[in-house]
């Protein structure tokens, strides 16, 4: 799915109303009238789902992982917005589960299968009906005809057809799963394997209902930005890359928005990079195949859970927020940390960090500064706390740790790198060949996100923009 869409953008719509109410001081009040006020009852525009009744029903459900909470846990259909609320203000623990799906919004997908469209022509030749491994096939008043129960979706009447009038009907969040994660429960509504799930949030960007979503943490930062703590942002080296305006604008915005102190996460990934260097030399020097990177949480949970033969070549090396995090925290220890993120996957990472408090995605942070009415390109530019180099930026799209790296290591050893950027089936083939002794790099960059951070699944901007925003921020830097 695009990262730009009537779903995001609903989800957008929803985080401004909340926190505007949040910031108000009335949120208490107001809460539960937002789903009759986003669609009252003369709403004029097309309806999106059956019947309003069931988009008032979906916008509750979607407040409701705003305000932190699984719609799987709902006990009671008649518990308003603002109990929850309420709950969600005192709340002191986080859910482990970072995904959850909205049982009213998920459309109950046709099991994947193909399908014969109006273009079938009926031809003499058959192609689709002889090549059939099962006899799935048959001719039907001039058109060809599958029989779902015997097709076993080979696919090969889809490459035969020399009309390709027979086309692959996915279920969008299924498909995108690299892990199985996701499938059809009992009522043939999706569910999601927690156990399985390594949270890469591919599943939220390809539903195209919406139905799949991330409970958030904005009511715990909104209320460290309005408490007494001090407060600093960790924000991830692709945050800049999504606004108009520089780093020191970004800072800058962050600071209006209530932080404390500001830190880049980019001064963490140097020192990633300082020790990454090392270890890569040792472990090479000392004989070992290669090395892959651990920057990314997806893709660390992926060999966790899915791969584990490949756990001992994954780099020690800790991550440029475990780093930043802890700058920070000899720097200002009694402060609240939140750490700012294109990612899913790292919620995982911060709840299992004790330096670390919350996250706030990209999207939250859109929400928050949309609320508040800050321009980043109108803010007042301001340091960091601690310098960051190109590099360390440049960790924010794919290529990036292994050219910061390689920059490190200099001429110590012969690097032989490859990317490995998005977990999609080719790229677990490649992680296989490794396994099995056949890649052909000694230092793999390993991202869940197609084209690194800058396509993480809570991001702002059109990644293509971005990137090349990015580009010159590291340009700029050095």
């Amino acid at each position: 799915m695009a990262y730009d869409n009537n779903s995001t953008r609903i989800r957008r719509e929803l985080l401004v109303k909340l926190a505007r109410l949040y910031l108000n001081g009335a949120l208490l009040e107001n809460i539960d009238r937002l789903p009759l006020e986003m669609r009252p009852k003369r709403y004029r525009l097309q309806h999106l789902r059956c019947c309003i009744h069931t988009e008032r029903a979906i916008i509750k459900y979607r407040l409701m992982t705003l305000l932190g909470f699984l719609c799987e846990d709902e006990t009671d259909e008649m518990k308003p917005l603002s109990a929850y609320a309420r709950e969600a203000m005192a709340r002191k623990t986080q859910d482990p589960r970072l995904l959850s799906v909205i049982d009213d919004a998920c459309s109950a997908c046709v099991q994947s299968k193909y399908f014969v469209t109006n273009a079938c022509r009926g031809c003499m030749a058959q192609p689709c009906i002889l090549n059939c491994p099962k006899k799935a096939i048959t001719m039907d008043q001039g058109h060809s005809k599958i029989d779902p129960e015997a097709c076993v979706n080979c696919g090969k009447c889809k490459d035969m057809c020399p009309f390709h009038a027979i086309l692959y009907v996915p279920v969008p969040c299924e498909e995108a799963c690299p892990v199985g994660a996701v499938t059809r429960g009992e009522s043939g509504k999706e569910i999601i394997d927690h156990e399985r799930c390594i949270h890469c949030g591919r599943c939220v960007q390809a539903c195209p209902f919406g139905a799949i979503v991330e409970p958030s943490q904005v009511m715990e930062v909104l209320g460290a930005l309005t408490g007494t703590d001090k407060t600093v942002a960790l924000f991830a080296p692709s945050l800049a890359a999504q606004f108009d305006g520089s780093v020191e604008k970004v800072v800058g915005a962050l600071k209006a928005l209530g932080f404390d102190e500001v830190v880049e996460v980019a001064s963490g990934a140097d020192l990633t990079t300082a020790h990454e260097a090392e270890e890569l030399v040792e472990r090479l020097e000392a004989g070992e195949a290669f090395m892959t990177t651990s920057c990314c949480p997806a893709y660390t949970g992926f060999v966790d859970r899915h791969l584990p033969e490949l756990r001992s070549q994954v780099s020690d090396t800790p991550t440029p927020l475990a780093y930043a995090a802890q700058l920070s925290a000899e720097r200002t220890p009694d402060a609240k940390r939140i750490f700012i993120s294109p990612c899913i996957a790292k919620r995982r990472e911060v709840m299992e960090n004790p330096q670390v408090d919350y996250t706030l995605t990209f999207e939250e942070l859109g929400g928050l500064l949309e609320a508040k009415g800050i321009d980043v390109a109108t803010c007042e530019s301001e340091p960091a706390a601690f310098p960051a180099s190109g590099d360390g930026r440049g960790y924010g799209a794919n290529g990036g740790v292994r050219d910061a790296v390689a920059h490190k290591v200099g001429d110590r050893v012969e690097i032989r790198s490859e990317l490995i950027s998005g977990l999609g089936p080719e790229a677990i083939k490649r992680l296989k060949q490794y396994v099995a002794g056949k890649g052909e790099g000694n230092f793999v960059e390993c991202m869940s996100c197609e084209n690194g951070c800058i396509s993480g699944p809570a991001v702002l901007a059109n990644p293509r923009l971005s990137r090349r925003k990015l580009e010159a921020i590291v340009k700029a830097s050095d």
